[in-house]
């Protein structure tokens, strides 16, 4: 073997430093350490060494535990405290042997740490000592450690009960894309830590349980044992042995029970501070300094204790002053902190809130576009504003028809002309017309030609010949018995007309169901028997929209309801009940439609129409519908519209009478051409009613 091959001692020793470097050899020494200690005896340098050491490692700990943001930052806890309980109870066991070996020569028998304990904090006497160790003891075992572990039992059972509500919580945030897969992961690994961390202090603190039981044992033992061999070995008076073995026990429970409290603390602190984010200074000092005025009571309460008879002055005065100032310097900090916040807000602009995306699907259901120049009419001056008769428009509809109108929102327009206005029905153009804002329309009734100076127009809504004038032409025009209006009403005028065109379309489903719950408690029975189980709410809402699309008011709803329910038991079909409820409506129709003269004026169709229509009439049940030749319906709709373009001439708005099986079919025909021309069956007629037949199609 040459030389190269044997290593050298500078090799050997680099080869030892490098493994010792490594953390798990480092640990595993250290563990075998302890465990040594407790079977080989231990020289009193070592001993001191050591007991340092299990102060450093205790005061490490607990410093640990005050400056960590969450406990999971400390998860190692549980470990590291096994680790100290087992050291302090080597070292105990290691002082036991020497104490017991050597307690007769002197108090440095044990080393100088378990001396300078016992010289400084028990004073010499070994009583004041035994009742200190008795309180640290009590205060350990009784106190603190019975409360945190109470608190880590808890928590631990809490923690491992929440957790199928918060993995169902991390998949709602993953499923609704607030979270990506790595932040689940990351949430899934943190809950789990938590659970098994709360769960391993549970079994640690019952490390520091056994640790305050056997520190009392061994001190027992320790003074008994000492005493016996001082005197049957020793040749020691029994004085003598209880004086020398008492101080060395009790001075190595404090050097061993000071390093557990410490760590108990620790522990306590740990467990305690479960739901608060943050080191335990600014967890602390923040919440107690987060109400100045308790300060400030409390401040108040400590002057009225300093002059109480009898109670020492300057320490209550002394806090009351200390508590008063912190309140005063609090609040002062706060009202500065809140002047620099309000005046940097008003200082810095409003960050630009983006809009979610949701909201441009949302939908106007009326909106009323106005040119720049008409933006005057919403707070005018002149006469009624814009607003306010779209409001008093509102009830008038509801009073008319038992129609809610929905809101109408108002915007300007830049694209529009200055001068126009466009009124849309679900975003959709329904109207428009042109005003002259400072002006007023004058029409007149009989239709002539208006003979005054202004601007000829034609008024929006109906199309009549109109004249825009002057205000100082207000009078002579109401002289002359011309309808004069205001632009406002001009544009109100159009919205009515546009919402009654409309109102079959406005009536949502949520509307109807609004209109049934607010009808009255002794109708509720009523709906409950009839929605579900005869008709659906979309039933419902068709028929309602069924009688708004010819103007019929649903005011009287309980009556529609009821006819409603009557035709449920003979049909499904919407067409056939909304029938049978205008029959149910007669009387209210028939008030309608009924002139000046106390009587409905009628256009009745001819026999031969009746058999014309029924025989056109094809399919059975529901599903019955029209099938008459186009030559014959233009041959229909010429005789209609010479009938009542002549009767219009004369003044006359007729209804058209038809029969009850037909009138559905007329009405479809009649819509088309002239819409505002009301078919009636013969079933709505109500008895009382008076008629007057002007002519026969």
């Amino acid at each position: 073997m040459t030389d190269a091959a044997v290593p050298s001692p500078n090799a050997f020793l680099e080869r030892i430093g490098a493994t010792l470097k490594r953390g798990e050899i480092a640990l595993a020494l250290g563990v075998v350490a302890i465990l040594v200690v407790l079977i080989l005896p231990m020289p009193t340098w070592l001993l001191d060494f050591s007991l340092a050491a299990s102060m450093t490692l205790s005061v490490l700990i607990l410093m640990v535990a005050l400056f960590i943001q969450r406990p999971l930052e400390f998860s190692a806890f549980p470990t590291t405290l096994l680790i100290a309980t087992m050291l302090r109870l080597a070292l105990n066991l290691a002082s036991t042997r020497l104490i017991l070996s050597h307690g007769h020569e002197g108090p440095t028998a044990a080393g100088h740490v378990i001396a300078a304990f016992g010289n400084f904090v028990m004073g010499g006497n070994f009583i004041i000592g035994g009742i200190v160790f008795t309180i640290l003891v009590v205060v350990n075992f009784v106190v603190i450690t019975k409360g945190s572990g109470r608190i880590a039992e808890v928590a631990a059972r809490f923690s491992l009960d929440s957790m199928p509500g918060k993995q169902l919580a991390i998949d709602a945030d993953l499923s609704a894309g607030l979270i990506d897969e790595a932040g689940a992961k990351k949430r899934r690994a943190e809950i789990e830590d938590e659970s098994n961390f709360f769960g391993a202090m549970d079994g640690a603190s019952k490390f520091v349980r056994g640790d305050a039981v056997a520190g009392l044992i061994i001190t027992f033992i320790n003074i008994v044992a000492g005493i016996i061999i001082g005197i049957a070995q020793k040749n020691l008076s029994f004085s003598e042995a209880t004086q020398s073995y008492t101080l060395l026990t009790v001075g190595d429970g404090l050097v061993s029970q000071i390093p557990a409290l410490i760590v108990s603390t620790a522990a306590g602190m740990l467990v305690s501070k479960a739901g608060v984010v943050g080191s335990a200074d600014k967890a602390l000092f923040g919440q107690l300094s987060k109400y100045p005025s308790a300060l400030g009571l409390a401040s108040v309460l400590m002057v009225a204790l300093s002059v109480l008879p009898g109670v020492p002055f300057l320490p209550f005065l002394a806090l009351a002053a200390l508590t008063g100032g912190a309140a005063w310097r609090l609040t002062t900090s706060r009202e500065k902190s809140a002047a620099e916040a309000a005046s940097q807000a008003k200082a810095a602009p409003a960050p630009v809130k983006e809009e979610p995306i949701t909201t441009a699907l949302q939908i106007d259901q009326l909106r009323l576009e106005l040119g720049y120049a008409l933006l005057g009419l919403i707070n005018s001056d002149k006469g009624q504003r814009l607003t306010d008769q779209i409001k008093a428009l509102r009830r008038q509809l509801a009073v008319e028809m038992g129609f809610i109108m929905p809101s109408v929102r108002i915007q300007d327009n830049l694209q529009l002309a200055a001068n126009s206005y466009v009124i849309r029905v679900k975003e959709l153009e329904a109207g428009r017309g042109d005003l002259r804002p400072n002006m007023l329309l004058v029409m007149d009734p009989r239709g002539e030609p208006i003979t005054l100076p202004g601007e000829p127009t034609n008024e929006p809504t109906f199309g009549l010949p109109a004249l825009w004038t002057t205000e100082a032409s207000r009078e002579e025009a109401t002289f002359r018995g011309y309808t004069v209006v205001e632009p406002q009403t001009v544009v109100t005028t159009h919205l009515t007309e546009v919402i009654k065109d409309n109102m079959a379309e406005l009536l949502s489903y949520a509307e109807t169901q609004k209109l049934l719950d607010e009808l009255d408690k002794s109708h509720q029975k009523l709906i409950a028997d009839l929605i579900p189980a005869q008709i659906s709410l979309g039933g419902v809402q068709r028929v309602l929209q069924n009688l708004l699309a010819e103007r019929i008011s649903i005011r009287d709803l309980p009556t529609i309801l009821e006819g409603i329910s009557e035709a449920c038991g003979f049909s499904r079909n919407v067409s056939v009940i909304t029938e049978h409820v205008r029959t149910r409506l007669a009387r209210q129709i028939s008030d309608t439609h009924t002139g000046e003269g106390g009587f409905i004026p009628l256009v009745t169709l001819s026999p031969q129409w009746e058999q014309s229509f029924a025989e056109a009439i094809v399919g059975q049940g529901d599903d019955k519908q029209l099938s008459m030749p186009p030559s014959r319906l233009q041959e229909f709709i010429a005789s209609v519209r010479q009938t009542f373009e002549r009767l219009a001439a004369s003044g006359d708005t007729p209804v058209l009478l038809t029969s009850p099986a037909v009138r559905p079919y007329v009405r479809s025909i009649i819509e088309r051409f002239r819409p505002m021309t009301v078919v009636m069956s013969q079933n709505e007629i109500h008895p009382k009613a008076r008629i007057k037949t002007l002519a026969q199609i």
